[in-house]
């Protein structure tokens, strides 16, 4: 795995598994809709509902996908949609937000607010589903990235109805080359899986770095530990992780889970991929855990809208 070509790893993160093209959608309703962002833009959303919902009602979810921030696309987060909608009973939708370097910082976070502000405003008209259930926002990689500053935001505006659950899976959080000074001592990952395949040091700068995404590392929309813009973690919803084990991102995740918990209370869950590369699932597809990724994803959301109370399913 060592010499798996970099670009060839992170453009496969922005396509769907050839084994999932001949997707099923029985007991799934899919449209795509526009929706509007601050500057007039139309955010492009994928949309999955069952057929059969609850009769409970369904969850929300909005979910980010990764890409670093520069790469991905609607079909990256496909088969996981799918899954909530189909075995939680959910609404979800699949947000394709803009992508660097053709939309600059901070296009990408401000879709992102944009299309959860949205969702919560369209709950229960145009997306039919019971925020009251459960209203869950996620995503993977620099999708998890998203789904912490919108989360931030969403606690510091008093959003209605309120999130409920955070998934954060292989999540980038910080300014790896400056972080907090109380942070930094415990980010070994970055040093130790710097030549890690699929997302090394030199990928990371590429995607981030002059050409690339290009944050105000100290902002807000892209650092949830900016020593600049003060955010506070604490009266965050019940957060569920998934961390990769020879992942450069790998202490940034672990770091948040445990403030969490042990510092704000919150409710966590922690799946650690132990030896395995950043979003190994989608680059070395016929791995014995890449097959058992789906079904982990689905349950820790389960878990998380079991925090609320309630039986989930559809």
């Amino acid at each position: 795995m060592a010499d798996y070509p970099v670009e060839e790893s992170w453009m496969s993160l922005a396509q769907i598994d050839p084994e999932l093209e001949q997707v099923d959608n029985t007991g799934l309703s899919i449209s795509h809709q526009s929706i509007p962002a601050r500057d007039g833009h139309g955010i492009p959303v994928r949309i999955y509902k069952p057929t059969s919902p609850p009769s409970e009602g369904s969850p929300l979810i909005v979910f980010f996908h990764g890409g670093g921030f520069c790469l991905g696309n609607l079909d990256g987060e496909d088969l996981v949609c799918r899954k909530f909608a189909r075995e939680l009973g959910a609404v979800v939708v699949n947000v394709d937000y803009r992508l660097a370097p053709e939309d600059q910082f901070p296009a990408g976070p401000n879709d992102a607010w944009d299309a959860v502000q949205w969702a919560a405003a369209n709950a229960t008209t145009t997306l039919s589903a019971t925020p009251t259930r459960g209203f869950i926002v996620g995503g993977t990689s620099a999708g998890g990235n998203l789904t912490a500053v919108t989360a931030t935001l969403a606690r510091d505006t008093g959003l209605t109805p309120p999130i409920t659950g955070l998934c954060l899976l292989i999540p980038a959080l910080t300014d790896t080359h400056n972080p907090a000074s109380h942070m930094a001592p415990h980010l070994r990952s970055f040093a130790q899986n710097s030549d890690a395949p699929v997302l090394s040091r030199a990928s990371m700068e590429a995607l981030v770095g002059p050409g690339g995404y290009e944050p105000d590392m100290q902002s807000r929309l892209f650092n949830i530990y900016s020593e600049r813009e003060p955010v506070s973690r604490a009266g965050l919803p019940p957060t569920y992780f998934q961390i990769c084990g020879l992942d450069p991102l790998r202490d940034e995740g672990l770091f948040l889970e445990r403030e969490l918990r042990e510092t704000h209370g919150t409710k966590t869950r922690l799946k650690v991929w132990e030896g395995l590369p950043h979003g190994f699932w989608s680059v070395f597809t016929q791995l014995s855990k890449s097959k058992m990724w789906p079904g982990e994803t689905v349950e820790g959301v389960k878990w998380l809208l079991e925090q609320g109370g309630g039986e989930v399913g559809g």
